[in-house]
């Protein structure tokens, strides 16, 4: 039995404590400002023109970036594990992150503009699911191993995909953008790219809201949700395309970022239940949160910024050891 009161409190902290995150990441950088300094410079930037100019231009479309990515990402992967029943299943693993970022790598060899991008970007992770799905019914076989398998199939081949348009890519020019894509970051991210991807997002986010309730019927099985009156075969392939929608809105804005739409959506489940009308919500936070740590660390660990993809992953793998020695269940 859900406790109300108690989901409620927790979605309503994990939302209140992005707000100092936010004002810390917008602290931090090169030219450290004290958590006044930031305040102040975003309430009167006229006040101080160089504090604004930092905060304004450089810190604050990362700040927002990094949230809204994260919180994409991490929704996309509660979208993808419901419907399919299989708490192994992300963007990463599916081949959509990867298919996602051959679309992109492809119109930019085509020198094409953000929209361009973004459509292309849609198109090549709705092909790399859609063949994900397709294979375990080609080959007749069910279950959570033969769908994993397949996505790591098809992200092998879209991952030698990308690796060729690198090689095809102009050097001087198009292979820096390319390269861009694939270890994931936002360090060339601004306002109007941002409001640019955002629609994409918004949508795939509503969708899945409307569906909420539906995915969580879905995690319960097939029978489960096709005695509830659920036409399970239409809903899951909307979900996909919400799911996709939010993947390849946040590939355009920041690259290939891995593990996110895997690890994250544990997190929220294990603290608030498998409820998709409360751990949705939860995870989106979550997702903000982590990307936002993790891009604060990237950029502030070293001289350079580290790729986000390698902080991630760090990250992502030794929780996903310890999902599989956990729960054994997963892969049968």
């Amino acid at each position: 039995m859900i406790n109300r009161k108690s989901t409620y409190l927790t979605l309503i902290v994990a939302l209140l404590l992005l707000v100092p995150l936010a004002l810390i990441a917008l602290s931090i950088g090169r030219m450290q400002l004290s958590l006044s300094q930031t305040w102040a410079g975003l309430i009167d930037p006229k006040h101080n023109a160089l504090y604004a100019n930092i905060l304004y231009d450089i810190r604050l479309p990362r700040v927002l970036g990094a949230m809204v990515i994260g919180a994409a990402l991490a929704s996309s992967g509660i979208a993808f594990q419901n419907p399919f029943n299989n708490p192994l299943v992300s963007p990463d693993l599916l081949g959509v992150s990867n298919g996602a970022a051959v679309g992109a790598a492809l119109a930019i060899l085509l020198n094409s503009n953000l929209w361009v991008v973004q459509g292309f970007a849609l198109i090549g992770g709705i092909l790399a699911v859609s063949i994900t799905v397709l294979i375990p019914r080609l080959v007749v076989q069910g279950g959570t191993l033969i769908l994993v398998l397949s996505g790591i199939i098809i992200s092998g081949f879209m991952q030698a995909a990308l690796g060729l348009l690198k090689y095809l890519a102009d050097p001087d020019s198009q292979l820096q953008s390319t390269v861009y894509w694939q270890l994931g970051s936002i360090a060339k991210l601004d306002i109007p790219s941002l409001l640019a991807a955002l629609p994409m997002m918004i949508i795939g986010f509503i969708i899945l809201i409307f569906f909420r309730w539906h995915l969580t019927i879905m995690s319960l099985g097939g029978q489960t949700a096709a005695s509830q009156g659920i036409n399970i075969e239409r809903e899951r392939l909307v979900i996909i395309l919400a799911a996709t929608l939010l993947t390849a809105g946040a590939v355009c804005l920041a690259g290939t970022i891995g593990w996110i739409g895997l690890v994250v959506p544990h997190i929220a489940r294990r603290l608030i239940g498998d409820n998709a009308r409360f751990a949705l919500p939860l995870a989106a936070i979550f997702g903000a949160a982590f990307l936002l740590v993790i891009d604060t660390l990237a950029r502030t660990m070293s001289a350079g910024e580290i790729p986000l993809s390698i902080l991630t992953g760090f990250i992502g793998t030794p929780v996903f050891i310890y999902i599989l020695a956990h729960r054994k269940d997963l892969i049968q």
